[in-house]
């Protein structure tokens, strides 16, 4: 038997395809250096943190026919990221980053990329615009005000007089925004402000049956 399963954990030192599960990402790149047999190819981007992206052949394809073959040469340059949930290994569908968009193309690019031996499938980057980029790194931004929104929401349960009124301020919609924007962008705060509401929950439901 060949066990599949330990080829397909995600390794913590790169750019995995789940780490794009919440949606594509912008990236410029900083530098492409020489990768391992394996991986021949690390794309190192800015906001890495030391994770780079080891393009498959297939998009390593695409770097050339779109950017040239200097990989030095690519620094400054942006594409987009995103997860396609219908790329295989081994027969089994795993998931892997592809390109959509990228700089320097005026117009959409089909490539003939080889799917299998002896088969080869349409793909299609469309260009990247910088005002694009720049929009889309926004949206990756945390929300304004995130850290006082949380102290509010802290304030409020602390200071909530009977469990109905702590059941309202949790039940509420902008408390689950609050939790869903606190997972994505800073998950240490949503703790704490989880505990708050945990302890205030446990302190009124002490004083109703003391």
């Amino acid at each position: 038997m060949v066990d599949l399963s330990k080829t397909i954990i995600a390794k913590s030192d790169q750019l995995n395809a789940d780490d794009l599960l919440g949606g594509p990402i912008t990236v410029t790149i900083e530098d492409v250096q020489q990768g391992n047999p394996d991986q021949p190819i690390a794309v190192f981007y800015k906001g890495c943190n030391g994770k780079p992206w080891y393009p498959c052949k297939s998009m390593r394809r695409v770097l050339v026919a779109v950017w040239g073959n200097d990989g030095k040469g690519y620094a400054g340059k942006s594409c987009t990221l995103h997860r396609d949930p219908e790329v295989k290994f081994g027969g089994i569908k795993v998931g892997g980053i592809r390109i959509t968009h990228m700089t320097g193309l005026d117009k959409d690019m089909a490539l003939g990329l080889q799917v299998t031996r002896g088969s080869k499938k349409l793909y299609t980057v469309r260009p990247l615009r910088m005002e694009q980029s720049r929009k889309e790194e926004k949206a990756q931004q945390a929300p304004d005000d995130l850290q006082g929104r949380s102290e509010r929401a802290m304030q409020a349960i602390n200071a909530a007089a009977d469990v109905s009124a702590l059941q309202k301020i949790t039940g509420s919609n902008n408390y689950r925004l609050l939790l869903s924007q606190l997972e994505q962008h800073d998950a240490a705060r949503m703790e704490l402000v989880k505990q708050a509401a945990t302890e205030r929950a446990a302190e009124l439901n002490e004083g109703e049956f003391a």
